[in-house]
């Protein structure tokens, strides 16, 4: 969609016009819409929410039917630090508490910015918001009109049936989006101002499958303000060889630097459309991202290509994504797998681990999407539920643990700064015949250690690399003072 489409939008009465334009949505939920509004009083700011979603785990070539959660606040705080009972927070969708929203994560539309409208325009205190938490219901709430056909409040829905989705503890007292997955580090509004604030839920890197066959909802959120207008990233990705477009089978990321200076996926991913075109939106106005894009081809893995600030209202132009780094296609994938393990203070304790590929280009290091060679079911990162020494894994003692194995490409990447002509020039990260070297490092709720580090891993084994089984690079990664 257009900007000028978009401003068409937006431009009129945002009641009940922009409530039913935030419905049509193709990936995201919305949790309110403005366009305007009275100015508020001295001192006061006026705030809406929506949610965001990239579904590409759904149909018709996704695990999941439906993801149903039913939503009944959201919250802000101006304290980083702020506990979930502490009395500072602001209701920024009182209406959900009597009223809440049932939404289908992967819900299909015309529109690719919102997937619903989770409350109207409210009055808030001026200031910098540095925590945002949405709550979900129990899975034991009753739900009028309940889309789960067991009952439940949350659900995913695959070919064998409906599943409850289950919550972690987190999740019930609101999941959390720290100032670290705000773009920008906070959202800030003025008084006087109004606001649009955007949640971006990634639906397919939040569900984690039990060894029973259950679910596991290990939220990936992030936010920021969105406005009307100008508020999209758009391209297309073509394969550098004929030129053609890669027809779904690529994969685009946007990533900001974090505290650390690493590139973490935080303005959504989506596979490429038939005809190799990518739209992100709503985009924070103002903000810069750095597009991270990969694919395949009859189960080679093409090279993956980072295009380096871009700004929001911006198109990256064509993207051509490189063959891998040999013409053998046998050597175009590789298999990063080891031992993770968590521990408290002073016992082993089970924890959701998010483990990432990292990869240094051009002195920056940025998050390479996983890449399964079989089929093009891109994943930005994977998770591993930690647990008791089983056999195998057997865990340090003190430790709970669990193997991961992240699928990835063997190539090195290539890089270029965006350009305003959409024509930038790729260069490879060293040399098109040079392998990879990956880092990989897994974050959870560990207070002493929130990140955790595992040893370098060059590719650079004798070949060749079997595409099927990909060639296994061992890394442990220890996380300590978790909570």
């Amino acid at each position: 969609m257009t900007d000028q489409t978009l401003k068409g939008k937006f431009a009129s009465v945002w009641q009940p016009v922009l409530a039913l334009a935030c419905l049509l949505a193709v990936t995201g939920i919305v949790v309110a819409c403005s366009s305007g509004g009275s100015v508020a009083s001295s001192g006061m700011a006026t705030v809406s929410v929506k949610l965001s979603d990239p579904a590409t785990c759904g149909p018709p070539n996704g695990t999941f039917s439906n993801v149903w959660v039913t939503i009944t606040d959201v919250q802000a705080n101006v304290s980083s630090s702020a506990g979930p009972n502490d009395t500072s927070w602001v209701d920024l969708t009182p209406t959900l508490s009597s009223k809440p929203i049932q939404v289908d994560l992967l819900a299909q539309a015309n529109n690719q910015c919102f997937l619903a409208s989770l409350g109207d325009n409210l009055q808030l205190q001026a200031g910098s918001y540095q925590q945002i938490r949405l709550i979900l219901a129990d899975n034991s709430a009753s739900i009028a009109n309940n889309n789960c056909s067991n009952g439940s409040a949350n659900c995913v829905v695959t070919s064998s049936g409906t599943t409850t989705l289950q919550l972690a503890s987190e999740d019930k007292t609101g999941i959390k989006i720290p100032s670290g997955q705000i773009a920008g580090g906070a959202f800030t509004i003025a008084a006087g101002q109004t606001k649009d604030l955007d949640i971006d839920f990634n639906t397919c890197a939040s569900i984690v499958q039990t060894g029973n066959g259950g679910y596991i909802l290990k939220p990936v959120l992030h936010a920021g303000e969105i406005s009307a207008t100008s508020t999209s990233i758009n391209g297309t990705v073509l394969d550098a060889s004929t030129g053609k477009p890669l027809a779904g089978n690529a994969y685009v990321t946007l990533e900001q630097p974090d505290a650390a200076g690493i590139d973490r996926p935080v303005g959504g991913s989506q596979q490429v459309a038939a005809d190799g075109t990518f739209v992100f939106c709503p985009l924070t106005a103002g903000q810069t991202y750095d597009v991270v894009v990969v694919g395949e081809s009859n189960n080679v893995l093409y090279a993956p290509t980072v295009i380096t600030g871009v700004g929001v209202g911006s198109t990256t132009g064509n993207i051509n994504l490189n063959p891998p780094a040999t013409t053998v296609a046998t050597v175009s994938a590789a298999n990063l797998t080891g031992l993770v393990s968590t521990a408290g203070s002073s016992a082993a304790i089970s924890e959701v681990v998010t483990l990432s590929a990292l990869e240094t280009v051009n002195g920056k290091t940025y998050t390479i999407p996983l890449q399964p060679s079989t089929a093009p079911n891109f994943e930005q990162t994977a998770n591993a539920t930690t647990a008791p020494s089983a056999n195998p894994p057997i865990c340090t003692t003190g430790t709970d643990c669990a193997d991961y194995s992240l699928p990835v490409t063997s190539s090195g990447a290539f890089y270029a700064a965006w350009s305003a002509s959409g024509s930038a020039t790729l260069t490879p990260a060293s040399s098109t015949t040079s392998l990879a070297s990956y880092y990989v490092d897994g974050q959870a709720n560990c207070s002493n250690s929130p990140q955790g580090s595992g040893a370098a891993i060059q590719l650079a084994l004798p070949g060749p690399f079997n595409t099927t089984a990909g060639v296994a690079m061992t890394s442990s990664i220890n996380l300590t003072g978790c909570q």
